[in-house]
């Protein structure tokens, strides 16, 4: 649950709040007075690796946005098994269904990195706004659209692929996200957490990289930091165009 004395606020733009704002793919195109009133109404805080920024069944009327780390959305089975949902990296936005349809988280959302910086902003702040610039109505539908195309393609993920390309997708995926540098990115989450995501074990996830490895797709040195040395060969496995 949120806790007020960890919130950042500001009377001036904050950084973390001003780089929030222009990160966000569906705020770009606003004009300079919209962006301003948009600053003035976000807000940002800290959390720690492990803390939650909502679970499952709590409520809240608030956009989320990534400003800084990784935040892992998560299921429970009831068996207590952890299903990673989605990562959301540097400028994705969650916390739509709460915000949107008035009703209870259905899954946690927890901070993975040490140094992770959520800026969010009040439901009744942002629909103010949204009724105001049909620009913003219009990119924030379509990132919606997005988003339902991203779940939709993410059931086949899952289920139609074999483990060797769910995993080559989830490398990809990280490469992207990270603007690895000349192929090189450290894995943002642990092996088990990477098994969770494309559902599979640890194990597994173990051999397909050294699999990997043995055909030169990739490099890799210590046990998170991969280099990947064959992006296109990596794509046609994960069935990516």
């Amino acid at each position: 649950m949120w806790r007020s004395d960890l919130i950042m606020c500001c009377d001036h733009c904050c950084a973390h709040e001003t780089s929030c704002i222009t990160s966000v793919p569906v705020f770009k195109g606003m004009d300079e007075a919209d962006l301003q009133q948009l600053q003035k109404v976000t807000r940002s805080r800290s959390f720690d690796k492990g803390e939650f920024i909502f679970r499952e069944g709590e409520r809240s009327e608030t956009l989320f946005v990534v400003n800084n780390g990784l935040i892992k959305l998560t299921k429970m089975s009831s068996e207590g098994k952890e299903q990673i949902v989605r990562l959301l990296f540097p400028g994705d936005f969650f916390g739509l269904f709460s915000l949107l349809k008035q009703e209870n988280h259905y899954m946690n959302a927890e901070a993975v990195g040490s140094s992770t910086v959520i800026c969010y902003i009040e439901k009744k702040d942002f629909l103010n706004i949204m009724e105001k610039n049909a620009g913003l109505s219009y990119r924030f539908l379509l990132a919606v659209n997005d988003r339902l195309y991203e779940a939709d393609e993410s059931v086949g993920f899952l289920s139609l692929m074999e483990v060797e390309q769910r995993l080559a997708r989830a490398l990809i995926l990280f490469h992207d996200k990270m603007n690895a540098k000349n192929g090189v990115f450290t894995l943002p989450i642990t092996k088990k957490d990477l098994a969770s995501y494309i559902g599979t074990t640890p194990e597994s996830v173990s051999r397909k990289l050294l699999s990997f490895v043995s055909q030169k797709l990739i490099s890799m040195n210590g046990r998170r930091q991969i280099q990947i040395l064959e992006v296109d060969q990596l794509k046609k496995i994960a069935g990516i165009s």
